[in-house]
């Protein structure tokens, strides 16, 4: 494993998942055609993956994170280290690939359009539990499991068990997904008894059960034995549900620039309220004030301010008018 930061504090969350290195193109207005030479003022290369991005976010809000995931032994391994590092998380847990390359992703955004990916799974393929030194995770507080559906390595039953042995040991369980396709509903069946917060986007969401209504895509997800569930809805907000209430929260309006790093965003401010202890309604304003500011910057972190100016935020906008109900 890294010895690079690692240190013998206990972090406050353990994120588990995909570590990517990803190049950034600037926004473009229209893709080139064949042969053409567009040019950009410059490239972004970042950390990223939801792991990475969620714990730079949870560093900059003033939390503590120990990274755990998979990078290859070349210059993109060395560059997801160093940089997790040199923006505050812990990277002692990480382990690397003899055999796999880091994974990759480049990111083509077109004004007006949704973003493209291009990606290469590279070393996450490779990573498995058999990874984690379960000692240092079970040192933290919550348990965050990001990208899964992206992670073959990990069954449903060994990440059930991961989960459930948090629990036990007083932990609070986040989950995130990517690269649904339909049918992975299954893949989840068995994981969301064990799970406090599950964190979909509407896309994902949808993709999962096969159904358009947010309200009854959570109610699915809930009945499946989630406790909470959060769909993030993009420039609609969010929506909120646990086993008593019910959130429509209000987006911020923010000059967006990249979207990419609103749903890791999202997740890291809703960790932010578990370990503060907040209500549900308190929790979800500065969760989507996290992941509203995250979406002003190029790339997935560069947005994510501190916990101060958050709150700043928060404060100089209009109040929030979410509309909260009683679960039917």
């Amino acid at each position: 494993m890294e010895q690079t930061n690692a240190t013998q504090f206990k972090p406050q969350v353990a994120c588990i998942g995909i570590l990517v290195a990803d190049l950034f193109v600037p926004p473009l207005p229209r893709l080139p055609e064949a042969g053409e030479l567009l040019r950009v003022d410059d490239f972004l290369l970042s950390v990223g993956g939801c792991a990475a991005n969620t714990a730079v976010d949870l560093a900059r809000l003033g939390g503590s994170a120990a990274v755990f995931g998979k990078v290859g032994q070349d210059l993109f391994g060395d560059f997801v280290v160093q940089e997790l590092a040199r923006q505050g998380a812990e990277t002692g847990s990480i382990t690397r690939s003899a055999r796999q390359p880091t994974s990759r992703t480049v990111i083509l955004p077109v004004d007006g359009e949704d973003r493209r990916y291009i990606h290469s799974v590279g070393a996450n393929a490779e990573f498995t539990l058999a990874d984690v030194d379960l000692s240092r995770v079970f040192d933290a507080r919550i348990l965050y499991v990001g990208g899964y559906l992206l992670l073959p390595g990990i069954a449903p039953e060994a990440l059930f068990n991961l989960f459930d042995q948090a629990q036990q040991h007083g932990m609070a369980t986040v989950l995130d997904v990517a690269g649904v396709r339909p049918g992975d509903l299954r893949l989840l069946t068995e994981v969301l008894p064990a799970v406090n917060l599950f964190l979909p986007n509407r896309d994902e969401a949808a993709a999962l059960t096969g159904i358009d209504d947010v309200a009854e895509q959570a109610e699915l997800f809930l009945r499946l034995g989630a406790e909470q569930v959060g769909i993030t809805l993009g420039e609609k907000g969010a929506f909120v549900s646990s086993r008593t209430e019910r959130i429509w929260a209000e987006p911020f309006a923010v000059h967006a620039v990249d979207a990419s790093g609103g749903g890791d965003a999202f997740a890291a401010g809703c960790m932010v309220g578990l370990l503060e202890g907040w209500d549900l309604e308190r929790t979800v304003t500065f969760a989507s004030a996290v992941g509203a500011l995250a979406c002003t910057a190029l790339g997935c972190t560069l947005g994510v301010r501190t916990r101060a100016e958050t709150e700043a935020f928060i404060h100089s906008q209009p109040a929030r008018r979410h509309t909260r109900s009683p679960r039917p």
